[in-house]
């Protein structure tokens, strides 16, 4: 959302985030100015706020009610405000005068489960389905909200035979199975390493079969998400023709044989944050339950996305407040995900789920340390 805004504007949307937070009680210009260091006057910060309740940042619940933020203002605190970096504790444009009501420190929350995890989780000691289940209730009691992590995907599938096979001129095929004698195909292009000659199609079948013979004695054995992360320089000099294109087309066959499929969520702190003001009503605190419980497939789908091929090997957090969330039953709420990874593969996610009034600076903070460890543990995990 492209809104600009002056930074007295950013200093007030700022403030009155941070107090509807704390206190979950409409915010008038009387309260920014007592507990804000904002150096401007209780009329000029009215005005100000109404400027941004006409952007539609801010709004009214009442009439003679002060306001509170938006989907739209908590999109901009998020995108403008507590950018460019997530951890840090403190804003340099607004300065604060006496006791604001404020979550610890980001840096030092995101270190605080970093250390919980490592004190209370040993992983060479347990099995991953602890771990997680661990992990989760940790999270939960960090964040205040409801923790969502989802079992890893499958990833133990061994390459049994390769094959590259010939279908028309300039058309090979690479077929893949695995050990559970499960069959993978891709088609795909020969003319990258045909096109300075035109060779014979009986020599490029003995080429193909040369290959496989090769490929086959190196890799049978191996996990499909080793041949992802494998270094093909290390071909022989013989076949550096077939590097490059054997590992584009390897890659992409592999990554779309591990495409992620529904798993079990491990959900905790449901009763702690269905005690928040916002979930004071019996039918939505049924719909989001009913959703945990019995929709989690729907659930999975959201917060578990594979990342573009340009940004693969990379985590990043996704926040998503409100009506941004396509799931009826949270759209009033917040969701707040990262994936836990093996080397450059996504195989889980972590998640947050909150009202949209949410200490998003340590929610954000807590999932990716909570990533964070989790990628690091996972790599002790045989695949």
């Amino acid at each position: 959302m492209e809104v600009q805004l002056t930074n007295r504007q950013q200093n007030i949307l700022w403030a009155t985030v941070r107090h509807y937070i704390a206190t979950a009680e409409p915010v008038g210009s009387k309260a920014l100015v007592e507990e804000y260091d904002l150096g401007v006057s209780s009329a000029t910060i009215r005005n100000v706020m109404g400027v941004l309740e006409k952007s539609g940042l801010l709004y009214q619940p009442h009439a003679s009610a002060g306001r509170v933020p938006s989907d739209s203002g908590y999109r901009i605190y998020v995108d403008q405000l507590i950018t460019p970096s997530l951890r840090d504790a403190t804003h340099s444009f607004l300065p604060r005068s006496r006791s604001v009501p404020q979550g610890s420190g980001t840096e030092t929350l995101g270190r605080e489960v970093e250390v919980a995890l490592q004190k209370r989780l040993q992983w060479e000691d347990r099995s991953l389905e602890t771990l997680l289940q661990g992990a989760a209730q940790i999270l939960a009691t960090l964040s205040g909200c409801i923790s969502l992590i989802t079992m890893p995907q499958t990833t133990t599938a061994l390459l049994r035979h390769l094959q590259l096979v010939q279908v028309e001129a300039g058309r090979i095929m690479l077929i893949v199975v695995t050990d559970g004698y499960e069959t993978h195909s891709k088609l795909m292009d020969l003319s990258p390493i045909s096109e300075e000659t035109q060779r014979d199609s009986e020599v490029i079948d003995r080429e193909l079969q040369i290959v496989s013979n090769f490929l086959n004695t190196h890799l049978r054995g191996r996990s499909l998400l080793e041949l992802a992360n494998l270094n093909w320089s290390e071909l022989d000099q013989e076949f550096q023709r077939y590097g490059e294109f054997l590992k584009n087309s390897v890659a992409e066959l592999t990554h779309r044989t591990l495409a992620p499929t529904a798993t079990q969520i491990m959900v905790r702190g449901v009763s702690e944050v269905l005690r928040q003001p916002e979930f004071s009503q019996l039918q939505q605190v049924q719909t989001i339950i009913h959703l945990l419980e019995e929709e989690q497939d729907q659930l999975w789908r959201l917060i578990f996305e594979e990342p573009e091929p340009e940004d693969a090997g990379k985590s990043r957090v996704t926040v998503r407040i409100g009506a941004e969330n396509p799931l009826e039953p949270i759209r009033t709420c917040t969701l707040i995900s990262s994936t836990y990874r093996r080397g450059s593969i996504a195989v889980g996610s972590v998640g947050v789920l909150g009202p949209t009034r949410l200490d998003y600076e340590s929610a954000i903070a807590v999932v990716t340390s909570a990533a964070d460890y989790l990628s690091e543990a996972f790599s002790y995990f045989n695949p």
